[in-house]
Formats: C-alpha cells, sequence, structure tokens
C-alpha cells in the first residue's frame, strides 16, 4: 500500500517503508501520522494472524480505519 502526503513545504524527501506499506512526502507532521497509522495498521494485522496479502480488503479497510483514528 502507498501513502502519499502533499502538504510538504520544506523540500525534505520523507519515505518510510514498513513490509505493508510505502510512505513518501508530507510535512513532518504529516509523516509522522501517517507512519503512526501504518504502525497501528501493521500491529492489528498481525494481532490477526495475517498478512495483508490474507486480508480481504473490507478487512483491510476496516483496519485502516481503526488505525486512522486517534
Amino acid at each position: 500500500m502507498l501513502g502519499v502526503g502533499l502538504d510538504n513545504k520544506d523540500d525534505h524527501k520523507r519515505i518510510t517503508r514498513s513490509e505493508e506499506m510505502l510512505l513518501v512526502g508530507g510535512s513532518q507532521e504529516t509523516h509522522a501520522v501517517m507512519q503512526d497509522v501504518a504502525i497501528r495498521f501493521s500491529e492489528s494485522l498481525k494481532n490477526r494472524g495475517k498478512c495483508l496479502q490474507d486480508a480481504s480488503v473490507e478487512e483491510v479497510v476496516d483496519l485502516l480505519r481503526k488505525a486512522s483514528d486517534p
């Protein structure tokens, strides 16, 4: 999965890669939020004993929604 931040104004190149996601761009704050969501998503997926390829689309959407809630 790909996460893209579009609010970068400082020309800093931010890239984070995990097993499930590639996060690029964004301001420092936006990129940090994307990283937090990616971590919570990955933990939830692992808690279910699944990898991204084994999860249904509905399950992925549900986990992302929950990971995005503060």
